[in-house]
């Protein structure tokens, strides 16, 4: 089930938080412990703030949610547990019919993201040395049915 926008609590916001960073040590290998620690508090503010959020949800439980802002996607994970069953698949089809994402970054370092967002039909049109909060993780920023240019992406 996908609720919009849904009533962010304390405990969904809680619950969104672990599941990041269950996620995210499930897929960011090249992130610390402490350097994942120092990004809870963007992702907290991330989830309490974007314009539209979306949760998918197995039963009571919130599996995956996507944070849409703009024609962007700023946020997209799902728990490890649900890896590979298609949940990312259903949030990006819902963003791009229904709140026309045309837009998202990836880490370099997180072929896999990169990967499943080609297979959805987005393509590179930039690339950054640094993350948003300076840090030095290549971002490769895709569009939504655009050529590829001729960056070199150490991705592929």
């Amino acid at each position: 089930m996908i609720i919009t926008n849904p009533h962010r609590t304390d405990q969904l916001k809680a619950q969104l938080v672990a599941l990041w960073e269950l996620s995210v040590k499930a897929t960011h290998d090249f992130l610390t412990d402490e350097q994942i620690t120092n990004l809870r508090p963007f992702v907290e503010e991330g989830i309490r703030f974007i314009p539209k959020l979306i949760v998918h949800y197995t039963g009571s439980l919130p599996t995956a949610f996507m944070g849409i802002d703009g024609d962007k996607i700023e946020m997209l994970f799902v728990t490890p547990d649900f890896f590979g069953k298609g949940i990312g698949k259903t949030l990006v089809q819902y963003g791009i019919k229904s709140e026309n994402i045309s837009y998202v970054d990836v880490n370099e370092q997180n072929p896999g993201a990169y990967h499943f967002y080609k297979r959805m039909g987005f393509t590179v049109y930039e690339r950054s040395e640094t993350d948003d909060q300076g840090n030095p993780f290549p971002i490769l920023r895709l569009r939504l049915g655009t050529n590829q240019t001729n960056l070199s992406i150490r991705a592929d």
